[in-house]
């Protein structure tokens, strides 16, 4: 069919400098003043949403902060109040006569009740009473009752000066523990030591719900209280830097937040944050919280959101005002409608034209797929009577001798005999089956396998003929399993057609021999080799339909399915003959590598 005629397009007619001027003056586009108007709009648009977001990023920013900070001061108020109210509760301890008495005679039985009511009424963590040597005898947890805490700086200290002593410890489940100690005296003579911990996670367990991060720092900067666990113990730098690294786009916005001047003032988990800081009147304590900027962004991106609108109004009225133009232009365009239709017309004939060879092209296919498909069909009866040949003959092997042993009465053996015929038949069937999925190739009956079964398997199926014939047959095979993946049956398959091909080599040979040699390397290789007349046409020899066989012996079938089986399990089968006489067939397989050196 000739190539169509090029069609005109509209793009051609558009350029042709005949074409009316209203035509042209639509192809100018927007009017300049048009594109000024729009400019200005865009130009005045950009620098109120610039100048506006600085100015209200500041605003709302003091403004968080502020809250922030009030915040803050409330929270060391707070710690302030418990830590005065908890001071008092080990001085009132020291002078208590029930537990001097206790500590002089020894006697603890109910002095562990007696702190549990305390407890109870002014609210601490934990109350614990020791003895001279450091050994908790009494505590509002009677799992500490025993402890030895001779070597704890809050014990030491205590026994030490005759004041209260406040220590902050580290505690063996992470975080810190706040205590107070003072110890018991009577005339002089130290009688032991009352602790009392001041319960201070009960605030850090409010600050977790909130969306700040709070932390409470001490005197050294050191981080004793804090939303974030893994911030306790760090100093603050060191708490930041816990983090992952930036992306692009966020280093690229923090660059920006820098030169600006303005935005957070640190990032916690790559989360814009304000800091706030306030004191608490303790051992020179400070309180430290981060906002997230968020808020403040959201707060800044609504009232933009409002002034973007404001002119994206502005440049729809433009834009409305340009589109009134081009509609009274359009209407002009109605004389060319006539030529449009005509090339609609040019368009159809060649569309009518080209399904047409469309569909003498898809007969011409089905044609050929129907040729492909008988041609196929003859291959596979011939491959269908070449496989079968051989398990039929064994099966008459196997009935010759299952009868010979009946008339001798030997019907147990007889019985062996039948059941290799009945495995016979399983095997006839799935040939059948797989030579009916040849053409598919798939590797759906792949398993992991031990390829010296394959070849034990294949020698019992070849025993009656090799037998008949007095072929020797030498094995070399590893001690260890070789493994491969594969289909069994089709690889047994194989190392059949081969032997079977050997031992008709071998026919004219006075002491004919096979030798059956199983390596394993970087491949896994299976020799099958004979002492045979050799190949005189080594090259041709997986040619299918390639025989060199009388008349009725092969269809030359067998070597081109057994290479083409190879080849599906990723190997390769080759022939070579031999210096000293015979051919040899080598089969190439790759080699099964354990689980744990694929997945390393």
């Amino acid at each position: 069919m000739s190539p169509p005629a090029r069609l005109p397009t509209l793009t051609g007619m558009s350029q042709d400098p005949s074409l009316p001027s209203h035509v042209a003056s639509l192809r100018t586009g927007v009017p300049a003043w048009g594109k000024l108007l729009v400019g200005v709009l865009l130009a005045a648009a950009v620098a109120t949403v610039w100048i506006m977001d600085g100015w209200l990023s500041d605003s709302f920013a003091v403004d968080t902060r502020n809250r922030a900070e009030l915040r803050l001061v409330l929270y060391a108020g707070n710690i302030e109040a418990e830590l005065q109210r908890t001071q008092v509760v080990p001085i009132l301890l020291a002078r208590d006569p029930v537990l001097r008495e206790a500590l002089q005679n020894a006697n603890y039985a109910s002095i562990s009740q007696v702190l549990i009511q305390l407890q109870g009424e002014v609210g601490s963590a934990a109350i614990e009473l020791l003895d001279t040597t450091g050994r908790v005898v009494a505590a509002t947890d009677r799992n500490r009752l025993g402890v030895m805490r001779a070597t704890d700086p809050l014990f030491v200290d205590s026994r030490r000066v005759n004041d209260t002593i406040f220590s902050v410890l580290p505690r063996d489940s992470g975080g810190y523990g706040f205590f107070y100690g003072r110890a018991l005296r009577s005339g002089g003579q130290v009688l032991g030591v009352v602790t009392v911990e001041v319960d201070l996670a009960k605030f850090e367990r409010s600050w977790a719900g909130l969306a700040d991060a709070v932390a409470l720092l001490d005197s050294e900067g050191r981080i004793i209280l804090a939303t974030e666990p893994r911030w306790r113990g760090r100093t603050e730098a060191e708490a930041l830097a816990l983090r992952a690294p930036p992306t692009a786009i966020e280093r690229a916005l923090q660059y920006t937040a820098d030169l600006a001047g303005r935005g957070p003032d640190a990032f916690v988990s790559n989360a814009a944050v304000l800091r706030s800081e306030t004191r608490v009147r303790h051992r020179g304590w400070k309180l430290i919280s981060f906002t997230t900027y968020d808020g403040v962004r959201e707060k800044v991106n609504g009232v933009l959101a409002l002034v973007i609108m404001g002119f994206a109004l502005l440049l729809a009225m433009v834009f409305y005002m340009l589109s009134r133009r081009a509609w009274s232009l359009s209407a002009r365009f109605e004389q060319e409608s006539v030529e449009l239709r005509q090339l609609n017309l040019r368009l159809q004939r060649e569309i009518a034209a080209r399904e047409k060879a469309q569909q003498d092209l898809t007969v011409a296919e089905q044609t050929l797929a129907q040729s492909s498909k008988l041609a196929v069909l003859g291959e596979m009866s011939a491959a269908v009577s070449h496989e079968l040949n051989q398990p039929l003959a064994a099966m008459k092997t196997y009935l010759a001798g299952a009868r010979l042993l009946m008339n001798r009465r030997r019907s147990e053996e007889a019985l062996v005999s039948v059941q290799r015929i009945d495995d016979l038949i399983d095997r006839m069937g799935a040939i059948t089956r797989q030579l009916k999925s040849f053409a598919r190739k798939g590797g759906d009956a792949f398993e992991p396998l031990d390829l010296r079964d394959c070849v034990t398997e294949a020698l019992t199926m070849m025993e009656p003929r090799l037998r008949e014939r007095r072929v020797l047959v030498v094995r070399t095979l590893p001690k260890e399993p070789v493994r491969v993946m594969g289909d069994r049956l089709r690889l047994e398959q194989v190392i059949i057609n081969l032997m079977r091909n050997a031992v008709d080599a071998t026919r004219t040979v006075n002491a004919p021999q096979i030798d059956l040699i199983l390596t394993q390397g970087d491949t896994v290789t299976l020799t099958i080799r004979d002492n045979g007349t050799g190949i005189a046409e080594i090259d041709k020899v997986f040619e299918p339909f390639y025989t060199s066989k009388k008349a009725g012996e092969g269809v030359g079938l067998g070597l081109a399915i057994s290479s083409g089986i190879v080849a599906d399990h990723g190997g390769r089968l080759t022939a070579r003959n031999v210096p000293e006489g015979g051919a040899a067939f080598d089969i190439a397989l790759p080699v099964l590598e354990p689980v744990s050196e694929s997945a390393a």
